[in-house]
């Protein structure tokens, strides 16, 4: 899937809509932009109500708090 898009003065362009559905990218969502050698990429920065529970590997809230408390003693 390519197509062409034109750069406004402002530096701005639009994400055509087919390449918007299929990468799930809503409006006020943030893209992570990156030079790279092949050109720019673009990355949906998550959301953070998707992001809700990532960490659950490393204990409950009253687990990761001890631990984070017994750290600042630490120091």
């Amino acid at each position: 899937m390519h197509c062409v898009v034109k750069v406004t003065r402002k530096g701005q362009t639009t994400i055509p809509a087919q390449f918007r559905e299929k990468l799930g990218i809503r409006e006020g969502d943030r893209l992570f932009v990156e030079a790279t050698e092949n050109g720019v990429l673009f990355r949906l920065v998550p959301r953070l109500n998707e992001m809700a529970g990532v960490d659950s590997d490393f204990g409950t809230p009253e687990e990761v708090r001890k631990s984070i408390d017994k750290l600042r003693e630490e120091f």
